[in-house]
């Protein structure tokens, strides 16, 4: 079986997401993607707060 070929691109990761945020979104209203958006942003905060107590503890 045949791998597909990696395209390399030299975007940002800026423009990356950018490009990821509207296809996520697509025809949606602003008012409704901002939930998404903020959902996403607190699922990080909490991944990055875990990390930080899992390191201290583990130290």
């Amino acid at each position: 079986m045949a791998r597909a070929k990696k395209v390399q691109t030299n975007e940002t990761l800026e423009q990356a997401l950018w490009k990821a945020a509207d296809k996520l979104r697509k025809n949606m209203d602003a008012a409704e993607y901002k939930h998404v958006v903020l959902g996403l942003i607190f699922l990080k905060y909490i991944s990055d707060a875990f990390e930080d107590l899992y390191q201290k503890l583990k130290d």
